[in-house]
């Protein structure tokens, strides 16, 4: 169903149009299926006639659904799901891409970090100016719901999305997915009050618009009791 979206999305425009060409074709059969049936003389005329402007305009209302619908899914189904383009394919593994596919410029920044900037058990990964979570900060308690305060501002931006997931397991679970860039500003909120209080690991993870993954920014945090 999501790639079925996706594409729908992806490709709006050049929907609209191929629906264009067998629409106006349709429109003037109608036309001359009207024009024939003025001009009728006999009987086997007339219904070949009303046999044609049948056929046109079940084309036509066709077509019309069609373009309805495709309308209805760019305008108000695609905006409910702003991380949709980011599930269309697989999760990919951040922590275990290879150097070789970090852009050169990431590259540089993490291999040029000083001492203090030395991701530890409760953060890694983050960059300053690019992918950061600023709020909460690694090691925070935090109850109830929170805004997450960063930056997702890489060359070629293309969206970002942040989860959670329990310290020690690998089972990522989206809070939710932007598409602008934000410097040191809301990523978003993150309702934590129906959620098992504990430690947990918090991400940022932010893909160029060809679909490149970044190292993800991760901290952890303790969800306490509100």
């Amino acid at each position: 169903m999501v790639k079925i979206l996706f594409f729908l999305n992806e490709y709006a425009v050049l929907i609209f149009i191929v629906l264009i060409i067998p629409f106006i074709i349709a429109f003037r059969k109608f036309r001359k299926s009207i024009h024939q049936k003025n001009e009728a003389l006999f009987g086997l005329e007339k219904e070949i006639s009303h046999r044609n402007r049948t056929a046109a305009i079940s084309i036509l209302w066709l077509i019309g659904l069609l373009a309805l619908g495709e309308l209805i899914v760019v305008l108000f189904v695609i905006p409910s799901y702003p991380d949709l383009n980011l599930f269309s394919n697989p999760t990919q593994d951040i922590v275990s891409l290879p150097a070789s596919t970090i852009p050169p410029e990431i590259l540089t920044t993490l291999l040029a970090r000083t001492p203090d900037q030395t991701p530890t058990s409760t953060s890694s990964s983050c960059i300053p100016g690019l992918i950061m979570i600023t709020t909460p900060k690694a090691g925070d308690q935090i109850r109830g719901k929170i805004s997450l305060i960063g930056t997702a501002n890489i060359p070629n931006f293309g969206f970002y999305k942040y989860e959670f997931t329990n310290s020690g397991t690998e089972d990522w679970v989206t809070i939710q997915a932007g598409r602008e860039i934000v410097i040191d500003d809301l990523l978003g909120d993150w309702d934590t009050s129906e959620i098992t209080p504990g430690d947990y690991l918090l991400r940022l993870v932010v893909l160029d618009n060809q679909g490149q993954v970044y190292p993800a920014c991760e901290i952890q945090v303790r969800i306490v009791q509100p």
